[in-house]
């Protein structure tokens, strides 16, 4: 029995720790702290594997919820904000996270900046593409709450990033421009 307990999770673990470890490193930007956290995540599913087994697809949730959870809480601890020495600071290698653009860093830069909560709903929305129910049921919070904390991270991002997306009325895309801007805030098309 306790092979085939061993057996399983070794196998869950080779599957889960690539997108466990992107999804780490997208939060924090340091491969060697986002492979700590995928070990420290992996150590707490392992403890509670028995229990995590028996919900059959959903031992991927339950280590993401794991990771995301540690991950806040570590957020609110003040030794996190520390500097960080030279040899771990600059931008990743764009090729071993899959990212092929200046934008894609700079997004990724926009992203450290953003409060924990909404860090972690955009990660959960648009990296790990959950819908917001299950987004809320993994951070414990109402959709509602999801729905404000993904427009404030948007609102945030794009202040960061100094870019401006086309507002959408009715299925069709709103002019750019500022004249446009103005005019769906008084109703006007």
């Amino acid at each position: 029995m306790r092979r085939d307990t061993d057996e399983s999770f070794a196998a869950f673990a080779v599957h889960a720790m690539p997108r466990l470890r992107r999804l780490a490193f997208a939060w924090c930007r340091d491969w060697h702290r986002a492979d700590d956290l995928v070990q420290d995540t992996l150590e707490r599913v392992c403890a509670a594997w028995g229990r995590v087994r028996r919900n059959d697809g959903e031992a991927f949730a339950y280590a993401r919820t794991t990771m995301l959870r540690r991950l806040i809480s570590d957020e609110r601890r003040s030794w996190r904000r520390r500097e960080v020495s030279a040899t771990t600071a600059g931008d990743p290698d764009p090729a071993a996270i899959g990212v092929d653009s200046a934008l894609s860093l700079d997004l990724l830069n926009a992203l450290t900046a953003l409060p924990p909560r909404q860090r972690a709903v955009v990660l959960l929305r648009y990296v790990e593409d959950l819908s917001v129910a299950e987004v809320a049921d993994t951070l414990d919070c109402s959709e509602g709450t999801v729905k404000s904390q993904a427009h404030r991270a948007r609102t945030n991002l794009q202040a960061h990033l100094g870019l401006t997306y086309p507002t959408y009325t009715s299925g069709t895309p709103a002019r750019s421009d500022e004249t446009s801007t103005h005019a769906l805030q008084e109703g006007r098309p």
